[in-house]
Order: structure tokens, then sequence, then C-alpha cells
């Protein structure tokens, strides 16, 4: 049913719960799950962090990054589901949605809520903005 799932991951408990729910769809399947992060360095870089201490924040922004798509991707492969893991820098509701355009996504599997806070914690504001913008089905995954 489905060939390419995307599956944008932040390390968080909903985007574990969003790779589980991946997991479970493409085994048995032919299908590729596409392990996404993204790395919002300006927002990061906004927030305050200049000079001597913007590198140190991006490689940790990196290491977080490749620490969620590890787990992502040995989860994958525990039950023998073919993935692709991806790292982008950029906002992650453009990054996501044009992924989904260029790589005719059929489904994708998203946390309700991730990282950026309390304020969005029923629905995550790059979760919603998402499932306002791709034509593509969208699962909401809760923890």
């Amino acid at each position: 049913m489905y060939d390419d799932i995307l599956v944008p991951t932040d390390g968080s408990d909903s985007s574990t719960a969003a790779v589980e729910q991946a997991v479970a769809i493409a085994n048995g399947e032919a299908a590729t799950v596409h392990f996404l992060h993204v790395v919002d360095v300006g927002t990061e870089m906004s927030a305050g962090a200049s000079g001597s201490i913007a590198p140190q924040l991006t490689e940790t922004l990196e290491d977080e990054a490749e620490s969620a798509l590890d787990d992502a991707v040995s989860r994958a492969e525990t039950v023998g589901v073919n993935c692709e893991r991806l790292t982008r820098e950029g906002d992650p509701r453009e990054v996501i949605v044009e992924h989904v355009a260029d790589h005719d996504v059929d489904l994708v599997v998203m946390g309700a809520s991730g990282r950026s806070g309390l304020k969005e914690h029923l629905l995550g504001s790059t979760t919603d903005r998402v499932v306002r913008t791709v034509d593509t089905p969208v699962l909401i995954a809760r923890r």
C-alpha cells in the first residue's frame, strides 16, 4: 500500500512513537522508511547563540540528530524494514514539505508534539503546519 514513508524525527518521545508506527506499517511490506532529522540552526542561532558558542551549538544539534537517527534506524533494522537516514538544515516544516514533494512520499508519520515546548504540547507547531500543507496522508502518533 505504501512504498515510501517519511518520518521526521527529533528524538522526542512523540517522534519515537512515530518511528515505531512507521516501522510497524512498513514491516512485511516492500516499503522504505525515510527517517529525516532537520537541524534548525537558524532558530537556535537567533535564540542568542553567536560568536564562539555557535560552532559548539551546531555540533550539539548535529550530535542530537545522529543519535535520533541511529535509534530510528536501529528500530527498523531490528525487524528488517528498509530504511534511509537523512539530515538536513533549515526550517523543519519547509524541509519536510519539500521532501514530500520531491520524493513521491506516500505517507508521513509524525509525532504529535516535539521538542519545541509546552505551548505546542497538544499538537506540535511543525506537525500542525505540515498537516495543513501537504496533500499526502499524515499519521500523527502520540506517546
